[in-house]
């Protein structure tokens, strides 16, 4: 989690130094922000602290609030789809039953992504959809973890903005947080959740092939797929396991005959390639 807020922090330091890195700062706090949400990920497993408490805090306030998101209302969801991973009951189950889609589709998915489409859907429209209604089951997931930590996300990104603006930079917060929150984020949010679980066939009767494991290069990590994220089949074999264990857990598998049934793509162009792969 230190890990994470110090790449934002020393992004956003080499933007304002040498403005030219403006971009590829974007590109990498919005990698940083899905790392955000990554770790509220480990922490709804528990993974951030043996103490639950602290565990909760880290990964509500630290995590989770910082990018919209409220870890009380994301726990329940995404234990959820755990249980029925892949099933009609599985409530992520929207995001990968569209695919494989064509070329077309996928590039407007991302243009509306990059563009700040997705981000306005999901933090305006659905935030007022969530205070509108009196029941969680009436909206879409996204419209009650967005809509419901509105306050927290307030109060956290003023405080951000403050801080800016206190060192003397106070643009930074929009350029350099909120940019990349309503266009990388999104982006690589999408591809993350096109590669864990689109185009895995059996993914619904076999436990091994209930998600899909990635290979990503370095790139892709630094721009795509943070803390171990890429490790997906094995997070659903043993979804306790920390994500710093994943690749070790990763190989102890794979040794094994059953390891031969999980779904391993060569990388995120080949995952992008098949889930586009319709004509």
């Amino acid at each position: 989690m230190l890990h994470c807020w110090a790449v934002i922090a020393a992004a956003m330091a080499a933007a304002v130094i040498w403005p030219l890195l403006i971009p590829v700062s974007i590109a990498v706090i919005g990698t940083r922000q899905l790392g955000l949400a990554i770790l509220m990920h480990e922490a709804a497993h528990g993974g951030l602290s043996t103490d639950r408490r602290l565990n909760d805090v880290l990964g509500h306030w630290l995590c989770a609030v910082p990018v919209g998101a409220s870890l009380a209302l994301y726990r329940p969801y995404h234990l959820a789809h755990h249980k029925y991973a892949q099933q009609a009951e599985d409530p992520d189950l929207v995001l990968s039953a569209p695919f494989p889609v064509t070329r077309a589709s996928l590039g407007r998915k991302i243009v509306r992504d990059l563009t700040g489409q997705t981000f306005f859907k999901q933090r305006v429209l659905y935030a007022f959809q969530a205070f509108r209604t009196r029941r969680d089951e009436d909206m879409a997931e996204g419209a009650v973890v967005t809509g419901r930590s509105v306050a927290p996300f307030l109060l956290v990104n003023a405080a951000l903005l403050l801080g800016l603006t206190l060192a003397g930079v106070w643009w930074a917060y929009f350029v350099l947080w909120l940019l990349p929150l309503a266009t990388w984020f999104p982006m690589v949010t999408r591809l993350r959740n096109i590669a864990e679980h689109a185009c895995v066939e059996g993914s619904a009767t076999d436990p091994f092939r209930a998600a899909r494991t990635t290979r990503a290069a370095w790139w892709e990590r630094a721009f795509l797929a943070p803390y171990w994220v890429n490790f997906h089949a094995e997070h659903h074999l043993f979804m306790h396991v920390p994500c710093w264990k994943l690749p070790a857990l990763h190989r102890a598998v794979r040794a094994t005959p059953q390891g031969d049934r999980m779904e391993v793509a060569g990388g995120y162009l080949a995952v992008l390639a098949e889930a586009s792969s319709r004509t």
